[in-house]
């Protein structure tokens, strides 16, 4: 048990702290106290995966403004719209050919929460398989069904999130978001190496 939780807990950390950062504005009460802490690197030396070569940079990223465009702009623009976005967060878009929302890879994601039975309370009718809200969900099974976190990453979440990740990080334009796709990248890199995971090869529409 004592091993488990040396591998389960770090990933419910950072999968809530990661997930909240795609899913919800910065200025937001979810995000405010997380982006101000990254905004310092004292984050670096508690950040449970990589070396401190590999973070540094990343933090440096993180704290860096953009004059030209606040962080809540690019989220606004990254994450909302009104154009089209350049990096879409939702697995669909990836997974099925027609790149739409709640695609048949979004049923297949329902059927798999339902069987396991993992329920998300969402505020509108919105797609489940929104990178920040697969990210909590990760961290949720994490804490409450850790036998079940495997088949969510190797089915649900890693057969597209590095193509959404890449395009995050040359789309972003902004350093902040560039620095949470290096960052994110890095901690699902380990996620997959410490829990074994093979994600399903599947086509890419994106």
């Amino acid at each position: 048990m004592i091993e488990e939780n040396t591998v389960y807990q770090p990933i419910a950390l950072t999968g809530r702290v990661l997930g909240a950062l795609f899913y919800c504005e910065p200025d937001s009460p979810v995000c405010s106290d997380i982006v101000a802490q990254l905004s310092a690197d004292s984050w670096v030396a508690q950040w449970p995966y990589g070396l401190e070569a590999q973070l540094m940079p990343i933090a440096e990223l993180l704290a860096q403004g953009q004059p030209e465009e606040t962080r809540e702009e690019a989220w606004q623009r990254l994450f909302i719209g009104p154009y089209a976005l350049p990096a879409p967060p939702w697995g669909s878009v990836y997974l099925d050919k027609e790149s739409v929302l709640f695609g048949d890879s979004t049923i297949k994601l329902r059927d798999w929460m339902a069987q396991q039975q993992v329920e998300v309370s969402l505020a509108q009718q919105e797609p489940e398989d929104h990178f920040g809200l697969l990210l909590m969900m990760a961290a949720w099974l994490a804490e409450h069904q850790p036998t079940d976190l495997p088949a969510l990453l190797a089915e649900h979440l890693l057969p597209w999130g590095y193509r959404y990740l890449a395009l995050l990080q040359a789309e972003a334009r902004h350093p902040f978001y560039q620095g949470l796709a290096e960052l994110t990248t890095l901690t699902l890199t380990h996620w997959q190496h410490e829990l074994q995971v093979t994600p399903v090869v599947v086509e890419l529409y994106r």
